[in-house]
């Protein structure tokens, strides 16, 4: 009896470790819901929402090929141990995962488990990341040959004689109510129809929209939650991806070369989903440890509550800032590049070490994926040592990106009654003691003056030999090859100190 393990892969198109089992012997598809996993404070009740539906889906999926989803709530091991007493675990598959530290830990005591049983744990690439990389070297030629290759066909299955079990809600696990009434929907379907949606009509001007919180909505392809759960595959994106490309390229016309380069551009995200991932998985530390030690001490360790609040909660007395967190909290989902904003807002103007905001946004990103995540948070804290200090002024932000303040209307009502040209900065209007420390909160920083001097605290630890040594490690290992970028720790000047712009982050898409 061949076990696949089903994780962050909740689909059977394009799923090797399922394909492969079945040339071994029956196969009996598992899902196990680990309540140890849940009290974990990166995990929420609105990733599970959308895990649900997408368990719901696949065993009915699995099911019309023969054997439905096997659902088990416990610990793996314990899980695995029962299957083997009733003879039901000969070999475990799955794809390799690149998940948070409880994952690792328990893929380590999972493996040690397996090995003193003698049972086999065949683990398959899910994506572009490597397991075991000894150097970066090759990494987007190797990402380009694994994509490219053949979609893994849903396979016949056999039906096993077990009680596929039920699935537990949040409630049942125990999780903290986590209103998210915008939230995506989770499963295969709706997968695939954004996947549609966005190749033939929502796309065409991603690549000038996606920077807008309002035009990224839509224009932005919307599969991130998916990637991040499994519901699809990125081979599968790809490819369909690529198929359009063909399509366009005998095209003419102004249509035409927009869609041809917001295709370049979502091909991009694609690449750099993985190439993120890869830190993680090549420094599962990263975490919880800064990327570059020079930095270590730098932040308070204990967060300010009061100001760490604030900012989660939408409270910040910075409109776009507070407008970004409430629709996030409301949706589950931001564009790329307010995201950036909000989490260096944390970083740099409040002063708060990356790790607790890093832990708020985690809880509310449904597309919440671990090393992605991780590796975006200390790089917009400006910690990872090789990447240039940049830090967003959120008043220009809120004028560049939502010009007409139909956004931050929307999720900052308390501010009706101040005129247009002051909505960014009501502190400057002339009924701003009407609003201000009443229905709205004064400002919580001088967001110019908090910048300055976090920006001389940041670059403070930018000297010496020491650091640019570490630096160059860092570089080394985790860099991409394809950037250009020989950023060793030096001080590099930009031409617009006041709205600073992070390289491409990679699961907005």
């Amino acid at each position: 009896m061949q076990v696949v393990w089903f994780k962050r892969d909740l689909r059977a198109a394009d799923h090797r470790a399922l394909a492969s089992a079945t040339r071994y012997g029956p196969v009996l598809p598992l899902y196990i819901v680990e309540p140890g996993l849940w009290r974990e404070p990166d995990m929420a009740g609105r990733h599970w929402a959308f895990i649900e539906e997408c368990v719901n889906e696949l065993r009915e999926a699995l099911a019309g090929l023969g054997q439905p989803l096997i659902v088990r709530v416990g610990e793996a091991i314990d899980v695995f141990r029962e299957l083997e007493q009733l003879g039901l675990l000969t070999a475990l598959w799955s794809h390799e995962e690149t998940g948070n530290g409880w994952t690792y830990d328990r893929d380590l005591r999972v493996a040690e488990w397996l090995r003193l049983r003698g049972i086999a744990w065949h683990e398959l690439r899910n994506h572009g990341v490597q397991r075991r990389l000894k150097s970066r070297d090759g990494w987007a030629k190797n990402w380009d040959r694994f994509t490219a290759e053949p979609i893994a066909l849903p396979p016949t299955l056999g039906a096993v004689d077990i009680e596929p079990g039920a699935i537990p809600s949040s409630q049942d696990l125990g999780l903290k109510p986590d209103p998210c009434p915008e939230r995506q929907p989770g499963g295969r379907n709706a997968a695939v129809d954004l996947l549609n949606t966005f190749l033939s009509e929502r796309g065409e001007t991603y690549r000038s929209a996606m920077s807008s919180p309002v035009e990224g909505e839509s224009a932005c392809s919307r599969l991130s939650p998916h990637f991040a759960w499994g519901s699809i595959s990125i081979r599968e994106v790809a490819q369909t991806l690529w198929q359009r490309q063909r399509e366009l390229k005998g095209t003419r016309g102004e249509t035409a070369n927009q869609w041809r380069a917001s295709m370049r551009s979502f091909s991009g995200r694609l690449h750099w989903h993985c190439h993120f991932m890869q830190k993680l998985e090549d420094e599962p530390r990263i975490e919880f440890e800064n990327f570059h030690g020079g930095y270590d001490g730098v932040r308070p360790s204990t967060p300010d509550r009061e100001r760490l609040a604030a900012w989660a909660t939408g409270q910040t007395g910075l409109p776009f800032v507070d407008a970004c967190m409430r629709y996030l909290r409301a949706g589950g989902w931001l564009n790329f590049r307010m995201r950036a904003m909000v989490m260096a807002t944390a970083s740099y103007h409040l002063w708060l070490d990356w790790r607790a905001p890093g832990l708020e946004l985690a809880r509310l990103f449904t597309d919440y994926e671990p090393g992605i995540h991780w590796s975006q948070v200390q790089m917009q804290s400006g910690v990872t040592g090789i990447n240039t200090v940049r830090i967003y002024n959120p008043v220009k932000q809120g004028h560049d990106q939502d010009p007409q303040g139909a956004f931050t209307r929307r999720w900052v009502p308390e501010l009706e009654s101040i005129a247009d040209e002051f909505l960014q900065e009501p502190w400057k209007a002339p009924n701003a003691s009407e609003v201000i420390g009443k229905g709205y909160p004064e400002r919580i920083v001088d967001h110019i003056a908090a910048a300055r001097e976090a920006k001389q605290r940041i670059w403070a630890v930018r000297r010496g030999d020491a650091y640019r040594e570490e630096a160059s490690r860092i570089q080394a290992k985790h860099g991409s090859r394809k950037s250009g970028i020989p950023n060793r720790g030096q001080r590099r000047q930009h031409p617009n100190k006041d709205q600073l712009e992070f390289p491409l982050p990679s699961n907005d898409s």
